[in-house]
């Protein structure tokens, strides 16, 4: 534990966790804003995770933490849910402390994964989604709320994928991860596929039509197998690193009190991609 005058810090917890860009990310800021705060990444297992949020709870300079694979609907289990994310969306990301010191568990991948996208018109349109864990709750609550009209969701467990379908009120499919892609507008992989160290996505995007967009939230490699196809077929692309920065910057103004200065997103990117 940190002693009571120490800096604030937040930091971000998966196993695994060496692949995370949310410490250059947050660093990045609290640099631009001149901060005394830090930002660190933190390899916790499964069976470390409630060990892990024990030893933070009553530490006065932790700020909070991101949650990535695999623990963002595990960490329900050992933080409070106020805003009632477990029977909405059912995963969180973020972990933060409240006004009165208390961990507040919520999600930020949903406005995250949107706010890209906010542009096209996805009222009445079809969609397709890879994946059916925490990132593609979160995905398939904004997508509920954009009001697109059928969901097919790809995953090796369609009847998982199914269950997805009725928790948000979707109509749609669900289907294993070999099946033909439909042609939709649409097409999202909120998965762990395609990330370094995890097999490859290999999907055939023939069906697309020419005005869809594919949207790959895997950011670690950036190109990912799934975004070199899209554009080859020349359609428009949104990589994971749209999201990444989305959802971090509604989790650095709770971690830290000061909106995330935004205006610096070209250069950000680029120390990213370095």
């Amino acid at each position: 534990m940190t002693t009571p005058d120490a800096p604030p810090y937040a930091e971000v917890i998966g196993d695994p966790i060496a692949q995370s860009k949310s410490p250059v990310i947050h660093g990045f800021w609290l640099e631009k804003l001149g901060l005394d705060a830090a930002y660190r990444k933190t390899h916790v297992t499964a069976e470390g995770l409630g060990d892990f949020f024990d030893s933070r709870r009553d530490d006065p300079a932790w700020r909070g933490c991101n949650i990535t694979v695999p623990h963002k609907v595990a960490a329900l289990d050992h933080v409070p849910d106020p805003g009632g994310v477990r029977a909405t969306i059912g995963a969180i990301n973020t972990v933060f402390r409240g006004a009165d010191g208390a961990l507040i568990g919520t999600n930020t991948d949903a406005a995250g994964f949107y706010a890209p996208i906010a542009e096209f018109d996805l009222e009445g349109a079809p969609v397709a989604v890879v994946g059916a864990g925490g990132a593609a709750r979160a995905v398939l609550f904004a997508l509920a709320r954009a009001g697109v009209e059928r969901v097919t969701i790809l995953n090796r467990s369609p009847l998982k994928a199914m269950g997805l379908l009725s928790l948000f009120g979707l109509k749609g499919d669900a289907v294993p991860l070999d099946a033909p892609i439909p042609p939709v507008a649409l097409l999202v992989n909120a998965s762990s596929l395609g990330m370094a160290g995890q097999p490859s996505l290999d999907l055939d995007l023939a069906n697309l039509p020419d005005d869809a967009v594919v949207y790959d939230a895997v950011y670690a490699p950036l190109e990912t197998g799934l975004l070199t196809a899209a554009r080859a077929r020349e359609l428009e692309t949104v990589d994971g690193l749209e999201m990444l920065i989305g959802q971090a910057a509604l989790a650095f103004e709770l971690f830290f009190g000061k909106p995330a200065p935004r205006e610096h997103d070209t250069e950000l990117r680029t120390r990213l991609t370095r």
